[in-house]
């Protein structure tokens, strides 16, 4: 198991947000200048490069920077240049724009709403992806919200995870279980799966989730959302039975966050000598 970086940028700054806040014109969702936050945990003047040369110092591979929004070309560029071919872009990517970023030095490019479009999964887009660049730079986006059981009774009821698109506000009908795990593996290098309801939180991990991915997943997969303390790398690694890698952002005190981001890079060395 391994501890994987994130830069999250929103209007061309590092940020770290709650992720069931991002709001967004859903007329134009791959490409609006409205996307909007209505609680961000963090924010810095601090260039994603020094972020991405940190990360690059501690030989940390396999993160990844996400464009929320426009405005976050120049800053994602800069991340990637500072780390070269160490670092996964995502955020509006498409089959237009995919060969562009690997050039600027991504090893993947992450896609969702692209592939996941008008609530279903697009496969003649994805087919395509794989055709242009190889599944072996792609990351398929999973990030996912719970949808009620019921029609009635307890609207709160826990229910499937769904993947969401659109900066998370809208489902999708893809359920993330094994079938859906199992099909899109073929097509795909990793999964990363944000766990939405609890991303930005610092609530406590979806177990569940965890559990599904850890024992279901047929590539690598990266979970993120909801952590609040060192003891939760240990509690990934044994629901995930070691084959989950985690993403911590606001919980680091990079981040504004209480868990020392160099007791974190020191677990993760002791887990990968």
């Amino acid at each position: 198991m391994k501890f994987r970086p994130c830069i999250d940028l929103h209007a061309g700054k590092v940020k770290q947000i709650v992720g069931s806040t991002l709001t967004d014109d859903k007329q134009n969702a791959l490409t609006s200048t409205s996307s909007t936050v209505s609680h961000t945990n963090f924010s810095t003047d601090k260039p994603a490069s020094e972020y991405s040369t940190m990360y690059k110092n501690d030989n940390l591979t396999g993160g990844h920077v996400i464009m929320l929004g426009s405005g976050n070309v120049d800053a994602a560029k800069a991340a990637l240049a500072a780390y070269p071919r160490g670092l996964q872009i995502g955020g509006g990517i498409t089959i237009d724009n995919c060969q562009k970023w690997l050039s600027y030095g991504a090893s993947h490019v992450i896609v969702t709403s692209y592939v996941f479009a008008n609530g279903a999964i697009n496969w003649d887009r994805l087919h395509a992806l794989v055709k242009l660049i190889g599944k072996e730079r792609l990351v398929l986006d999973l990030s996912c919200r719970r949808k009620p059981t019921t029609t009635g009774g307890d609207a709160n009821e826990p229910g499937p995870y769904y993947v969401v698109t659109d900066r998370w506000q809208t489902f999708t009908d893809v359920e993330v279980n094994d079938e859906t795990l199992l099909k899109l593996g073929d097509y795909c290098d990793e999964f990363l799966v944000h766990g939405v309801e609890n991303e930005g939180k610092r609530c406590g991990i979806l177990e569940d989730l965890v559990e599904l991915l850890g024992q279901h997943s047929p590539v690598p997969v990266t979970y993120a959302g909801g952590v609040r303390g060192l003891d939760d790398l240990d509690r990934v690694k044994e629901l995930g039975k070691g084959r989950v890698d985690l993403t911590i952002g606001s919980a680091l005190d990079c981040f504004g966050g209480d868990i020392k981001y160099h007791d974190v890079v020191a677990w993760h060395r002791k887990e990968n000598p």
